[in-house]
């Protein structure tokens, strides 16, 4: 069962970092986080030679909405978007919602799921 939604895209890392941002926004999805992992990890004396940039992205209507259905899928929000490099090819990537949230089999969370999940793939797509 695969959890992840990755694509290719011929965008260098720093550009593919920015266009998923403007395509997030474009898409109603605020970045209410950054995390550069090989900066940070070296900060820490760490050698990590990857590029992984993660970011918690968050669309408040929707992020209410699974909380008010069930409070503890607070542990899988924000959602996550990534921009990442492996064998020189630039991604872009996240978890997938339904399969996040199909794990409690809760009818109302797969639909609002299914909602952001559908959001989530076109502001990737458009990003690539």
């Amino acid at each position: 069962m695969d959890m992840n939604y990755e694509v290719a895209t011929d965008k260098s890392f720093t550009e593919a970092i920015q266009s998923i941002k403007d395509s997030l926004a474009d898409h109603d999805f605020g970045v209410l986080s950054e995390l550069n992992f090989q900066d940070t990890l070296r900060s820490k004396g760490v050698d990590f030679d990857q590029e992984f940039h993660l970011l918690e992205v968050c669309n408040p209507e929707k992020a209410k909405q699974v909380l008010d259905q069930h409070l503890e899928m607070a542990f899988f929000l924000p959602c996550k978007v990534g921009v990442y490099t492996k064998s020189g090819q630039t991604y872009i990537g996240m978890p997938l919602p339904m399969k996040l949230m199909g794990m409690l089999g809760n009818p109302a969370l797969l639909e609002i799921a299914q909602e952001v999940e559908d959001v989530l793939v076109a502001a990737i797509h458009e990003a690539q």
